[in-house]
């Protein structure tokens, strides 16, 4: 049998556990198993790719599974202590059908299809002889003749809506095939769905309607167990000790359980503890063309965001829901709402943000690409802008700046220092191929606006203070008072560069000096 009461989770969810990196998730089986057989035991669980859904979901067959003994696996795991566990494990008949296998040939939906319907009612009448050789026309009425019960893990639903073949007409019917298999239907005591894309877009009216929809802007159940918290994290630092702590935070942090607790890719961090680097894991997994696919769905209306993302300064919004289902994406909302999807924005609390060093790079290089226009060619001569720092150069860095803040961009008009700093990430882009820059970075007594940590011993670091109503001198002057200088001692040399703007002479002005 391929769908129904197979070991294949099972042999999945063991070779995970055996991995060289893995975290228990397995309390999670407590929170589905509360909705068992009860008025509403249908679960749609929509995340990033990699964040947990497939192997959450092979846990959970393996877990419920009549077709196997699963003991050895989770009488060693969390759930073992759990109440309930001796009532769920090995008690079900599970269909588990992974959306994201095709047959050796496809040729559209139909043949998609219909390799799921015939396999599964293969494996119906295997089990089951007594359905005999009756041909059934419907799924629904081959399950109910059973006269059992079942749990349906349905994983990656929403696969075949990416595929080139499929027509409006062809996803209606999808959605209606998954209706008729699961609604209002006596034999359900679980259906458990996982996906990208949300239900709700996709299914007009009322198909899917009686799935609770929890994804990452409104779950406070699952949460935790899609995603490494700090806890996780740092524990597997410090067993493996191939990557510290701090770095991985800085890589690999930056999404959101529902209390606003930290939550780190785990893909990615469970590469970098095994390769001992940190490295664009995640981000290379897929096409991360969708990041400036998104964006250029409507360029003028992102691009300010954008800009102000990269510059660490994070965006209010108000997203109300998901629209990356939508053929077309057309609003800002619309587009911002989808790369939360895709995972490509984190959100929390109001406000977005890019949430981690991983997917920063991505971002930079987006700036660079034709549809930004102007942005690119600010960003094409932010090398002769760290030159010329570097040269201690700083009325060729005023001109710089008196450059690019002449240009028809209304978003690098200094109203405050956020725009201000708009435009230094844009000037300063090129220096982040050799140092990590870090914005309100905590050091000596205060929080210093820019700091330029070199990854390579060789350069100077760069401490970077903005003015707006203040002079560069009042900026040096700050630098040298709250001694920001304390988290670069250890580098060979470090440059104090203070920059301020004069709204009344409309001219900037640049200070450079050596601290050492």
């Amino acid at each position: 049998m391929y769908y129904l009461n197979t070991n294949a989770q099972y042999l999945l969810y063991q070779k995970v556990v055996n991995s060289q990196i893995f975290v228990d998730k397995s309390l999670m089986i407590e929170e589905v198993s509360r909705v068992i057989g009860t008025g509403n035991p249908y679960i749609c669980i929509t995340r990033p790719r990699r964040f947990g859904k497939t192997i959450n979901a092979n846990m959970l067959g393996a877990y419920y599974t009549k077709g196997c003994n699963s003991r050895t696996i989770f009488d060693k795991l969390a759930i073992s202590a759990a109440e309930q566990y001796e009532k769920h494990i090995n008690q079900y008949n599970v269909i588990h059908i992974d959306f994201s296998k095709y047959p050796d040939y496809c040729g559209g939906y139909e043949d998609y299809i219909r390799d799921i319907m015939e396999t599964l009612k293969e494996d119906l009448r295997e089990a089951y002889p007594q359905l005999g050789n009756r041909e059934y026309r419907s799924l629904g009425r081959m399950l109910q003749d059973t006269e059992e019960s079942f749990i349906f893990i349905l994983d990656e639903w929403d696969s075949v809506f990416y595929e080139n073949f499929m027509t409006d007409r062809d996803k209606s019917s999808f959605l209606k095939f998954l209706k008729v298999l699961l609604k209002d239907r006596p034999y359900v005591e679980l259906a458990y769905m996982t996906g990208i894309l949300p239900i709700a877009k996709y299914s007009s009216g009322s198909e899917l309607n009686m799935f609770d929809e929890y994804h990452f802007m409104d779950d406070n159940i699952y949460d935790a167990y899609f995603g490494f918290t700090e806890r996780e994290v740092q524990r597997l630092c410090e067993e493996t000790k191939t990557v510290s702590y701090e770095e991985m935070k800085l890589w690999y942090d930056g999404y959101y359980t529902s209390q606003g607790k930290s939550l780190f890719n785990p893909r990615s961090v469970s590469k970098a503890l095994v390769r001992g680097v940190c490295l664009n894991y995640w981000t290379e997994t897929g096409p991360m063309n969708e990041v400036a696919d998104c964006i250029e769905h409507n360029v003028d209306e992102v691009r300010e965001d954008i800009v102000k993302l990269v510059s660490g300064i994070p965006v209010e919004a108000e997203l109300c829901g998901y629209s990356a289902a939508q053929q077309q994406l057309e609003t800002r909302e619309e587009i911002l709402s989808a790369m939360v999807v895709y995972g490509f924005l984190s959100y929390c609390n109001g406000f977005l943000k890019i949430p981690n060093g991983e997917l920063m790079e991505k971002y930079q290089k987006v700036l660079t690409r034709e549809s930004m226009g102007e942005l690119k060619e600010i960003v094409e001569c932010s090398k002769t802008m760290l030159e010329a720092t570097l040269d201690m150069d700083s009325k060729r860095v005023a001109q710089y700046l008196e450059k690019v803040h002449d240009r028809e961009i209304p978003f690098l008009k200094y109203h405050d220092e956020n725009a201000l700093s708009c435009v230094i990430t844009l000037c300063y882009l090129y220096a982040r191929k050799d140092y990590r820059i870090e914005r309100e970075e905590k050091s000596g007594k205060g929080y210093c606006d820019y700091l330029f940590y070199p990854k390579k011993g060789k350069n100077a670091a760069i401490i970077l203070e903005l003015k707006v109503y203040h002079t560069a001198e009042d900026a040096i002057a700050q630098i040298k008072e709250k001694r920001y200088m304390q988290k670069v001692e250890d580098c060979a040399s470090v440059l104090l560069v203070g920059i301020a703007y004069d709204k009344e002479k409309k001219i900037h002005q640049c200070i450079i000096e050596k601290y050492k």
